[in-house]
This record gives structure tokens, sequence and C-alpha cells, in this order.
């Protein structure tokens, strides 16, 4: 298909176009599709997966940045009356609009151009947009980072934002030679169960986020230090919080799992007006 439409993969876009039946077979199987959901494709190339996903699939939403990828994408899903093609970069266009044709329940499934990845997983996950399964191909190391437990180096804040809004687990590892042109990176299939309802109750989430952010702000720091200066409030403030949540502010924030993140965030919003206000949101890069 690269070689009949004169196509050449551009690294500087992330282009490692999928040539591993296997990782196929390892992602619809993941998407566990029954014919009823809508599905969300980001990154869609020549269509591989699409044409994969469409027969399993309700209807489904394959979106492209790549303008000249498009002739071969359309021609591989001429035939799919379920399938439309969605031209544009996915971090600017509107995602509400993007997936309001797909019906419910929602999946999104993608190999996910690695420059994009963690963004755009946290913006996906961050508004109820229906979706209860998406199941990616990412970086090794990103998938790490999304599956990490407290007290080790992949953990940080895109962990914490991540299992706030789903379960996460890699259900395969992928060695470079599953693409065109391979990677320099091993890869990993992801699959994130969308929760419900958070894991643990939290009184205000843009607090909470903001105080994951600057727990990990500086991670050689106590939660007493990098708090104080991420949030701008008297180191006494975090330390009479961190103890009435249990909390040694002593320390990491590498070491707190989701409960008590949430438990010093509440905390810290009865600290009164001296929390600093001037951020908002729940976005964590």
């Amino acid at each position: 298909m690269l070689r009949a439409h004169g196509i050449r993969p551009r690294r500087r876009l992330g282009q490692h176009f999928l040539i591993s039946r296997a990782v196929l077979d390892c992602l619809l199987e993941a998407a566990a599709l029954s014919g009823r959901e809508g599905v969300l494709e980001i990154g869609a190339g020549i269509g591989t997966l699409t044409a994969a996903l469409a027969p399993s699939a309700s209807r489904v939403a394959a979106v492209e940045f790549d303008a000249a990828l498009l002739p071969a994408l359309r021609e591989a899903v001429a035939s799919l009356s379920n399938v439309t093609v969605v031209p544009g970069d996915v971090m600017t266009l509107n995602l509400e609009a993007l997936i309001a044709g797909l019906p419910i329940p929602r999946r999104a499934v993608s190999n996910l151009p690695y420059n994009i990845a963690s963004p755009l997983i946290v913006r996906l996950l961050e508004r109820p947009a229906g979706f209860d399964r998406m199941v990616f191909t990412v970086q090794r190391e990103v998938a790490e980072r999304l599956t990490a437990a407290p007290g080790g180096k992949a953990y940080g804040a895109l962990s914490v934002a991540v299992q706030y809004r789903a379960e996460a687990s890699i259900v395969m590892r992928v060695p470079p030679t599953a693409f065109y042109p391979p990677p320099e990176v091993d890869s990993a299939v992801v699959l994130l169960q969308v929760r419900a309802h958070p894991p643990v109750p939290v009184g205000d989430e843009a607090l909470f986020f903001r105080v994951v952010r600057g727990a990990f702000a500086q991670r050689r720091k106590t939660l007493r230090n990098t708090l104080a200066g991420a949030l701008r409030l008297a180191p006494g403030t975090v330390e009479a919080a961190a103890a009435r949540a249990a909390i040694d502010p002593r320390r990491r924030g590498e070491t707190l799992d989701l409960a008590e993140f949430a438990r010093l965030a509440d905390e810290l919003a009865n600290a009164g007006p001296e929390v600093n206000p001037r951020e908002s949101g729940n976005k964590t890069r």
C-alpha cells in the first residue's frame, strides 16, 4: 500500500506502520468489540487497524493528521460503510463533536503516535466521553508510567492521573520489528478500563491534580518543601495538612498512593484562602 501510493514514512510525525498480525490480533482481542460499540481510532495511517476494527464495530471514526496518507486510508476503507475518515489533528479537533456520532458504549483503539500519547490519553480520560475501554500501542516507557505503582521511578503525575480515571494494565510487549520502519524503542499494548467513578473520593478535583503535579514537580524534595513551593503555601501549612491526613510530610510524592493524595488534597482544601487558586483544571503532562 505504501509503494502503491508513493508514501515514505515520516519519522518526525512518528510514523511507524504496524506489520505484525500478532499485535493486530492483540489489539482486537483487548478491544473486546461485540458489534454495538462506537470506536475512535487516532492515527489511522493507511487503515490496517481501521479495516480490522470495522467488522466488529457499529461505527468507526478514523482520525488521521497527515494528508499524504488520506488517499491510502480512504482506499482501505472504501467498502466499509460504517467507517468515517476524519482528517485533522486530534489535539486541536473538537473532541465532543468528533465522538458525537459514535454510539455508546464507546471504545478508543489506536496505535498512537508516540509524540502525543501521554497528553492525548489524559485528554480522553479527563472528560466524561462515554468511553468504557481504551486500547493503545504506546512506547514501552509510557506504558510503564501508566501502570506504575507507588515507590518506583516510573510512578509519577501521569500514573496518578490515569489510574484515577481507569484501571491500567500492559497486555503485550511489542518489539520494534512489529512496525515498518522499526522505531528505536520497544512498545507495549496497554488496556485502560475506564472507571465509572474514581476509586477514591475527592472534594475538589482541580486542587487534587494541583497537589499531584506539585508533589512530583521536584521528585527529590519532600512533600513539605515541594508542595510549599508549588502551591505557594507556608511549609507549616503543608505540614499541618499532612498531619491531619496521617501522612509524614518528609515523604516524597512518589511514595503516595491515590488514597493518600486524595486525603492530602482534601486537608489542603481546608487550609483556607491561602491555597493559591490561580491554577484550575486537571490536566497532567
